[in-house]
């Protein structure tokens, strides 16, 4: 493999991120780095011989603004690694999904991973995670990677058709403290936060509920309505004390 690689990641609430720097430092390789959850364009076709997808796991699906963007990225023959990051209850159809959409751009998807990272809606899922251990099967799946000879296409987890997009009747919302410095929607990757007369509105067509905002909010002044965290709390309350593992496909 060449010393040089370009990783393509969406991290809204910075897990995504933890995992994939785990990953890059491991495989030793120079890396070049694209946020797809900015507004910049990204390239229209891999100029690396290796491109690593990062993501996490909404509802069992790679998000849409990954994959309006990935979608548009052209293979023509070059390695790719996937990694989807899931809050410790599941990540059903998300990497079988991103896998489909890089196969069919003419991507060979040579591994994938599927890594726990804690839950961006119920922080106490999956709390400190990724944590040493997670770290150790990170390693060793760039190891493995790096170790690999056979470099054919891998089979992962998911279903045919995939599972619905999670639809949400709701959206982060902003406290009184909040002092309209901007940071929400300059930092939304879909653009549904707009601040007019001192008002801060979000578009629940556009939101895709990565929680962005409220990780950003420097007066920690957007949250979910109180009664949507507690009924996700509630839902999820069972996972807190289950530690869902880590699976790699080589």
């Amino acid at each position: 493999m060449s010393d040089k690689m370009e990783v393509y990641y969406f991290s809204p609430t910075g897990g995504t991120k933890k995992v994939t720097q785990i990953f890059v430092d491991a495989i030793e390789k120079e890396a070049k780095w694209y946020d797809l959850g900015k507004k910049d364009t990204i390239p229209e076709e891999a100029t690396s011989e290796l491109t690593v997808v990062t993501a996490p796991v909404f509802g069992g699906r790679i998000p849409s603004v990954v994959r309006e963007k990935i979608k548009k990225l052209k293979g023509t023959g070059k390695k790719a690694i996937t990694i989807v990051v899931y809050g410790n209850r599941a990540y059903e159809d998300a990497l079988l999904e991103m896998n489909d959409i890089l196969t069919e751009n003419g991507f060979t998807v040579i591994a994938s991973g599927a890594f726990v990272a804690q839950h961006s809606m119920a922080p106490e899922v999956g709390a400190g995670r990724p944590d040493q251990e997670d770290a150790k099967d990170i390693r060793k799946f760039a190891k493995a990677i790096l170790n690999k000879k056979n470099t054919d296409g891998v089979q992962v987890s998911g279903n045919r058709p995939y599972k619905p997009e999670m639809n949400m009747p709701f959206t982060p919302i902003s406290l009184p403290t909040c002092k309209k410095c901007g940071v929400c929607a300059k930092l939304c990757p879909t653009d549904a936060i707009t601040i007019t007369d001192n008002r801060v509105t979000t578009d629940k067509e556009k939101c895709i509920l990565c929680m962005a905002c409220t990780c950003a909010c420097p007066e920690h002044a957007r949250i979910l309505p109180p009664p949507v965290q507690e009924k996700m709390e509630k839902m999820l309350g069972a996972l807190k004390n289950i530690r869902n593992k880590n699976e790699t496909f080589l």
